[in-house]
């Protein structure tokens, strides 16, 4: 997965430019930000600190439009059958590079039908135990799984959730076998891990850091590449033992295919700005957002290299296509 540093040119370029360049001709009162998630998610607050500050800079409205379901792929594809005049754009996470290998039709394709306008940044899983587990650290837990392979349990919110993913991951690295239990959303695997009757879980932070931070689950790792202020400052899984580790949940902007490049860089340079504007990324650090602006082309190789990557950890992991 590419980490902030991989952005530093890009972002460059944008940080040197005095202005937005608007785009000739560029017609309609108000933009529409299509967020194919339910209104109070980590993506939807995402959007909405965008959409108002880019609302200010492009001089447009830009309206939330909640569009969840199939894991994403109602409102993804309803982003791509809409006109590519840029008064449609979409926010989307990592379902956008992985879903075509989670469903057999999910109607839309990433690269064909959508071309990218700015990176916004990475949100880190934690690994996280209950508190009555003998491990305290993540190599203790390693070694735990080793002394009963195949007996340990994680949960996740569901086949093919970022957390699925995360912890299939983590046991390639970790050379471990444990045994996944779904569930139908994060909040129910939240509650059996707390409980005890599951022995780990490897959450967004937006979602589980109040109870790592309130103290009914024990936080052992951030799954990204550098420590998070807004997790307590957790130490990394890599630093913790795993030096290639590297897992986060990112958030990028994108437009139908075929939308204007003049407007499209016009967006993407409003992005950039609020990326880099001093009360958004408070915003968004405080929920846990490690901000990174990036140009198109930065998305675009972003995109690119989480297709090559995921899918022969999806096809090893036997995960079925629904």
């Amino acid at each position: 997965m590419l980490s902030r540093r991989h952005f530093i040119a890009g972002s460059a370029l944008s940080i040197a430019t005095p202005s937005i360049v608007r785009a000739q001709g560029w017609q309609g009162k108000t933009i529409t930000l299509i967020v194919p998630f339910a209104a109070g998610g980590g993506t939807d607050s995402i959007g909405r600190i965008i959409a108002e500050d880019i609302t200010n800079t492009l001089g447009r409205q830009v309206v939330v439009e909640n569009r969840p379901g199939a894991g994403s792929n109602i409102g993804i594809e309803s982003a791509s059958r809409a006109d590519p005049d840029g008064n449609t754009i979409l926010i989307a996470s990592i379902g956008f590079a992985i879903n075509r290998f989670l469903y057999r039709n999910p109607g839309w394709d990433p690269i064909n039908d959508f071309d990218p306008i700015s990176f916004i940044g990475f949100v880190p899983n934690v690994m996280a135990v209950p508190n009555t587990s003998p491990a305290k650290s993540v190599a203790e837990f390693i070694a735990y799984a080793k002394s009963q392979p195949g007996k340990l349990t994680y949960a996740s919110a569901g086949i093919g959730s970022s957390l699925h993913l995360c912890a299939e991951l983590f046991q390639r690295v970790a050379k471990i076998e444990m045994l996944h239990v779904p569930y139908r959303g994060s909040a129910p695997a939240l509650q059996d891990v707390m409980a005890g009757r599951v022995d780990c879980i490897f959450d967004v932070l937006t979602a589980i850091n109040p109870q790592v931070q309130g103290g009914t689950l024990r936080g052992l790792a951030v799954t990204s590449a550098k420590r998070i202020k807004a997790s307590g400052n957790l130490p990394t899984v890599a630093e913790s033992g795993l030096p290639d580790f590297d897992f986060s949940t990112w958030f990028g902007m994108f437009a139908p295919k075929k939308t204007p490049k003049d407007v499209i860089n016009t967006i993407s340079q409003a992005v950039q700005k609020a990326t880099r504007t001093a009360t958004v990324k408070e915003k968004l650090e405080k929920i846990g957002v490690d901000v990174v602006g990036s140009d198109p082309e930065a998305l675009s190789v972003h995109v690119k290299k989480e297709l090559a990557r995921w899918e022969p950890i999806i096809r090893g992991a036997n995960i079925q296509p629904q």
